[in-house]
């Protein structure tokens, strides 16, 4: 389970802070950060106003901590190598002072023993033994307590009711009392890390706030730490009950996310230097569907082209040429070439049907005979 980012009221306290510029292996270039000793752990911020840390470097794998000889771009700056077991990483702190301070006060912490070996004032190895001392406390406290998770963190389920934030009670109370129309309940984390807080709002000749302590249960579960305890399985059981119990009165505090609607982004002239608001065109990309099941290839079938589309017949509605003899016998057309004495006789009719082929072929010859019967002379 991912555990929860905590804000600096949730973190152990602060031993020391300040700049630096961190730099490991992974890191193709250094970051400046503002960084904070807390409890055995750095915690590195993007300023030294921001309430939430962007990293977190645990420290209890420590192996060394010495200064890097080095040369720098800063002539008064100092520069610290932390070797841990699975990583190196070097730091960069604005002066000398300031390097035997952060070295002083990691080992104090880390080690429970102020080193001796430091070039630093009575008041500022005071410093450190406080320091010490209350790490030393910090953690006899944290052995003592039972707890049902690690390293004292607040982890947030991902089943985590919708009415809960990420506030305090200061903050709590001035959420709801903006967001009046949209709920007056809200579920949000206690400041030692380990428990809830419910938050609830009502108008009485002025705003009324209330604020309900949620244990955690040894055994599993939250119990609303009332005169007598009620115990809960999970937080929307917490939360449904407040509203059960108040026949609706309390209605959770939820608030909509607001997304984008199109793709924006900052494009730089070249031209001009100046730089303008573009808005991406949102046209769906185009999916490549799959072929469908009959027009896939299988590697073990061969491919076999397809036939060529088969014409139909016609059916032949004209006589074709025919070729004649002296004496009127149908001649084959191989001898129409050779015989000067054939003669052609086309019929340029548009067609005969084929029911009347052989009348007319019959009447044709019948004519020609006649004809040679005329020419014959008449014996006397």
């Amino acid at each position: 389970m991912r555990r929860a980012q905590r804000t600096k009221c949730q973190l152990p306290p602060c031993y020391y802070h300040g700049f630096l510029e961190k730099k490991s292996f992974k890191d193709k270039v250094g970051q400046k950060l503002w960084a904070a000793l807390c409890g055995n752990a750095l915690f590195f911020f993007n300023n030294s106003k921001d309430n939430h840390y962007v990293e977190k470097q645990d420290l209890s794998t420590l192996v060394s901590l010495t200064d890097d000889s080095s040369l720098d771009r800063k002539l008064d700056a100092g520069r610290l190598h932390l070797r841990l077991k699975d990583d190196d990483i070097f730091l960069t702190v604005p002066s000398l002072e300031a390097r035997e301070l952060w070295k002083g006060f990691i080992l104090s912490v880390v080690k429970l023993e102020v080193p001796t070996s430091l070039n630093l004032l009575p008041g500022q190895i005071q410093m450190l033994k406080e320091a010490m001392e209350k790490e030393t406390e910090r953690l006899k406290d944290i052995a003592a307590v039972p707890k049902t998770e690690p390293d004292n963190y607040l982890s947030i389920q991902p089943e985590m009711p919708a009415c809960f934030h990420r506030v305090f009670r200061d903050d709590a109370e001035t959420l709801l009392e903006k967001q009046k129309g949209k709920g007056n309940l809200l579920l949000r984390p206690s400041r030692d890390g380990n428990s809830f807080a419910v938050t609830t709002w009502q108008d009485f000749n002025g705003s009324v706030f209330r604020h309900y302590r949620v244990t955690r249960i040894p055994e599993g579960g939250f119990a609303i730490a009332l005169d007598e305890p009620v115990p809960c399985p999970t937080l929307h059981d917490v939360i449904n009950y407040l509203i059960e119990k108040t026949g609706g009165v309390f209605k959770p505090l939820i608030l909509e996310q607001t997304y984008e609607k199109s793709i924006e982004y900052v494009e730089d002239n070249k031209e001009n230097g100046e730089k303008n608001v573009r808005c991406a065109s949102s046209s769906p990309v185009p999916q490549n569907l799959p072929p469908k099941p009959d027009e896939e290839e299988d590697p073990e079938i061969p491919c076999i082209p397809p036939r060529a589309p088969v014409r139909p017949l016609k059916q032949q509605t004209s006589i074709p040429e025919l070729l004649i003899g002296p004496s009127g016998a149908l001649l084959p057309p191989a001898r129409c070439q050779r015989n000067a004495s054939l003669r052609w006789e086309t019929n340029l009719k548009p067609s005969v049907p084929p029911g009347r082929a052989a009348e007319s072929l019959s009447d044709s010859l019948n004519e020609e005979l006649k004809q040679k019967l005329r020419m014959r002379p008449v014996s006397e």
